[in-house]
């Protein structure tokens, strides 16, 4: 057995490691071994039945989280394995959201933050609500090709397609509460950009790994795009051979 991402070994216990324990817990679960030194020898631990109560203790205290605490023996030698389960809620230690990335342990702040919370609740970026863009900034141009290719297409009932702009979003799931979303800004609107910073395509050609013959960037609404993006690499594609690539 060898430290990797889920598993950790530690000499002796210090209350420091509730951070670790909350790191797992925000991550994919792990491991944590006490009295183990960093070969994964078992060197022991003095007070193995005193940690198996206080640490338990700690844990729920600090963590608001059960785990499982053992006591192991090898040698003659005591030592802790404490299995923390992967939490489907975040979990964070005295205010701090703490989160096992390979075998280091991250403190999440600012866009990282935001994004495992709303991973955790289950929320993502396209539905999430964007109150600076409102019901005025929804194209009718963009609207009318929607309903075409829609109904060319037939996955959305024909009666839908009849109803005004603010019914079909709606009904779409494309606004959360009063507010349009962001899928909702990415599709309707030929400049999306306006509001999301980057939300364009590239297409580039490249002769070696590192030689980029051409670069192409692709702008406009998600509707619009796909078109655009098949013929142009189609054109493209016609003059060069070699590898395309998005981002």
């Amino acid at each position: 057995m060898a430290e990797s991402q889920n598993v950790e070994w530690k000499g002796s216990w210090r209350d420091e490691y509730l951070k670790w324990i909350c790191g797992f817990a925000n991550a994919q679960g792990g491991t944590i071994y006490i009295g183990m030194n960093d070969n994964g020898d078992v060197v022991g631990v003095s007070d193995s039945k005193k940690l198996l109560e206080d640490i338990p203790n700690k844990i729920t205290q600090s963590l608001g989280i059960v785990v499982d605490v053992n006591l192991l023996s090898k040698d003659g030698k005591d030592y802790i394995e404490i299995n923390i389960p992967e939490y489907s809620t975040s979990i964070s230690y005295k205010g701090v959201y703490h989160y096992r990335s390979g075998s280091t342990k991250q403190v999440l702040t600012g866009p990282a933050l935001e994004s495992f919370l709303n991973g955790k609740r289950g929320v993502t970026w396209d539905n999430m609500p964007i109150p600076a863009f409102t019901m005025a900034d929804v194209e009718e141009p963009i609207i009318s090709r929607f309903k075409e290719l829609a109904a060319k297409k037939g996955r959305i009932e024909s009666s839908l397609l009849e109803e005004p702009k603010e019914v079909l979003l709606e009904k779409l799931h494309l606004m959360s509460g009063r507010y349009l979303t962001n899928a909702a800004m990415m599709l309707f609107t030929k400049d999306p950009e306006k509001w999301q910073l980057g939300a364009y395509v590239k297409i580039g050609y490249f002769e070696t790994d590192a030689d980029l013959m051409y670069q192409d960037e692709v702008h406009g609404s998600l509707i619009e795009l796909v078109d655009r993006i098949v013929e142009l690499v189609y054109l493209k594609s016609k003059r060069y051979y070699g590898q395309i690539y998005f981002s």
